[in-house]
């Protein structure tokens, strides 16, 4: 793929990124993650919660002063019960902050890093060239910093497609999501009598 094609596409897909969102896409890969690689700690939670909650309504009909033992009895198992719940959203919440942690570094990579990467790599090399004379003095501001005079450089380029971009995102916004019309007050001008 020629340069040109390559920036646009990587200028393309850290704002696709920027507009659904970090969050969203941590949420759905964790989502994904979650249900391939960890689904067995998942039932042993759902199955945790379903025995707390059968112990808890057993506990409940279960008269402290009539039945001691067997309240007691139950009251430890709850509370074992709630120890190793608390155990397992611990671990699971550990897990999480992990992957979220090595989620966040690869959506930076994939971004940030790797738009820097491309500008330093190509910091020397032109984008295309303008024809001569077309800009005038201006020309050197295009190939700012290493490009050679009259071509454009990577990092105009890359501010170019990222401002394409933008522009055409508040476009299709302004097409799909109309704004309301604002009632404008009319002066009504009675007569007093």
């Amino acid at each position: 793929m020629s340069l040109i094609f390559t920036i646009f596409a990587l200028v393309f897909l850290t704002e696709l990124i920027s507009w659904i969102g970090k969050t969203v896409l941590l949420e759905f890969a964790w989502d994904l993650y979650s249900r391939l690689f960890m689904n067995a700690s998942y039932t042993r939670q759902r199955q945790l919660k379903a025995e707390l909650l059968t112990a808890k309504k057993e506990l409940l009909q279960t008269s402290a002063q009539d039945q001691f033992a067997k309240w007691a009895k139950l009251r430890r198992g709850v509370d074992k019960g709630l120890a190793e719940l608390e155990k397992q959203n611990g671990e699971l919440a550990s897990s999480k902050t992990a992957f979220s942690l090595k989620f966040n570094t690869l959506m930076w990579v994939l971004t940030t890093g790797l738009s820097f990467f491309v500008g330093w790599w190509y910091r020397k090399a032109a984008v295309f060239y303008l024809p001569p004379g077309w800009l005038g003095p201006l020309a050197w501001w295009m190939a700012f910093p290493f490009a050679p005079k009259g071509s454009v450089s990577v990092g105009v380029w890359q501010m170019a497609c990222r401002r394409v971009i933008k522009v055409g995102e508040r476009t299709v916004k302004n097409i799909l999501v109309p704004s309301e019309p604002v009632p404008v007050e009319m002066e009504s001008k009675s007569k007093s009598s």
